[in-house]
């Protein structure tokens, strides 16, 4: 699966975790159930903040119909689970059909692995049609018009091909932030709530933009490698430019959720307002989930996806302790292994339905991303106790006034 908002379980509580597992188990029922089994491998973890969105702004005498009793699932253990359902499912499962059609029909404009073969790229492009068409029905059902997400892909393949150095980044990323903003907005009128729809698109718009920047980030040195665009390289943006343009966009979604009216907002509050900020710290290599505990170099990066610390800190070429240095009787004549360049889409939904089917999606303590080839913790992963306030980030009071952190987290923020 991807997505930017990737939760770790210790954080969101016994209560909240059921809920996400809800919603995320609840859009792929949705796929399976209105466009057929193999639908479901777009399952994404930021689709169904769509999902989210949608229960948290209705009315609680209402809200009991967006839930209902699923059966036994291999990625939940063969266990039954109260999942999501109704429109917002539906809206997340369409809007996440649409966007996968446009990334498959992207990898195969672009020859991405076995997608430059011919016999490989034909059945890829019928997919992605038969998935933009199924889409756009859904998003009709629950009256969302997909056209605006299908006229910002169209319009972005232009863009891209226009721009340079020079070009603003976030002409480059509109596209998107139109995008999210529409599908944002759609929550509050499938909720009911008409008055929420304009901060809710202004909090979809910065979303998309924050995506947009994140998934450049973090491939910009796979894209180098590949010879493939890439936003930043293109316009020359430093990552500099790029940290602070997601630092504004993450405040700005923070501000925007303050004008939005929630029945029981706590796990959007969570997801858009704490979790997007730990994807910015990651994908930027500053600190993530890592659940480390003691002191530590007040200057190293923290938690688990910074560079190693210690005797595994990387070292210059130069030393001659280093563990690869030139005459070091103990190095590897070999040099670095290489890295293990993505999978194309065939192949990673191949991977996919194998993770699936042996439930390491969910039942693993870490796995190998089937399209990215990134190490993912499983869902169901027991990422143990926080222990202390030193590995919660309780930082509640200076991302969002009053927020009552205590109340929408599980982190301890008695510190």
């Amino acid at each position: 699966m991807f997505g930017i908002v990737r939760p770790c379980s210790h954080r969101l509580g016994e209560s909240l975790k059921t809920q996400w597992m809800a919603h995320l188990c609840g859009l792929c029922l949705a796929l399976r159930g209105d466009h057929g089994q193999f639908a479901r491998v777009v399952t994404n973890y930021d689709g169904l903040i769509i999902s989210v969105l949608t229960e948290a702004q209705a009315e609680r005498v209402t809200a009991g119909g967006w839930r209902r009793t699923a059966g036994p699932c291999p990625l939940r253990g063969m266990r039954t689970a109260s999942v999501a359902q109704g429109e917002g499912a539906r809206l997340a499962a369409a809007v996440s059909l649409v966007l996968a059609s446009a990334k498959v029909r992207d990898h195969v404009a672009d020859g991405d692995g076995v997608l430059a073969r011919r016999p490989v790229a034909a059945p890829a492009r019928r997919v992605a049609d038969s998935w933009g068409r199924a889409g756009e029905r859904g998003g009709a059902a629950v009256g969302f018009d997909t056209a605006v997400l299908v006229d910002a892909v169209d319009r972005q393949v232009g863009i891209e091909a226009l721009a340079g150095p020079g070009t603003p980044l976030l002409t480059v990323t509109e596209p998107t932030e139109t995008a999210t903003a529409a599908a944002f907005a759609h929550t509050a009128v499938l909720a009911g709530r008409p008055a929420n729809a304009v901060p809710l698109a202004e909090a979809g718009r910065l979303f998309g933009r924050l995506a947009h920047l994140l998934d450049a980030v973090e491939d910009q040195a796979a894209d180098a490698a590949a010879g493939a665009w890439n936003p930043l390289t293109a316009t020359h943006t430093p990552l500099a430019e790029a940290r602070r343009l997601a630092d504004d966009a993450l405040h700005g979604i923070r501000l925007a959720l303050r004008d939005v009216e929630f029945e029981e907002g706590r796990l959007a509050h969570l997801l858009l307002a704490h979790e997007l900020g730990r994807s910015v710290d990651r994908a930027f290599g500053t600190q993530s989930c890592g659940h480390t505990h003691g002191p530590r170099d007040a200057d190293a990066p923290e938690g688990a996806f910074g560079p190693p610390t210690g005797p595994y800190a990387p070292r210059n070429p130069a030393d001659p302790n280093a563990p690869h240095a030139p005459g070091n009787p103990y190095g590897n004549p070999y040099g670095e292994p290489p890295r293990p360049q993505k999978r194309g889409f065939l192949a990673g939904c191949a991977v996919a339905i194998g993770l699936c089917c042996t439930c390491k999606v969910c039942c693993a303590d870490e796995f190998e991303g089937p399209w990215s080839r990134k190490k993912r913790e499983g869902l169901c992963n027991d990422c143990g106790d926080c222990g202390d306030c030193g590995s919660c980030d309780c930082s509640c009071c200076d991302c969002c006034d009053g927020c009552s952190c205590c109340e929408c987290c599980a982190c301890d923020c008695s510190c």
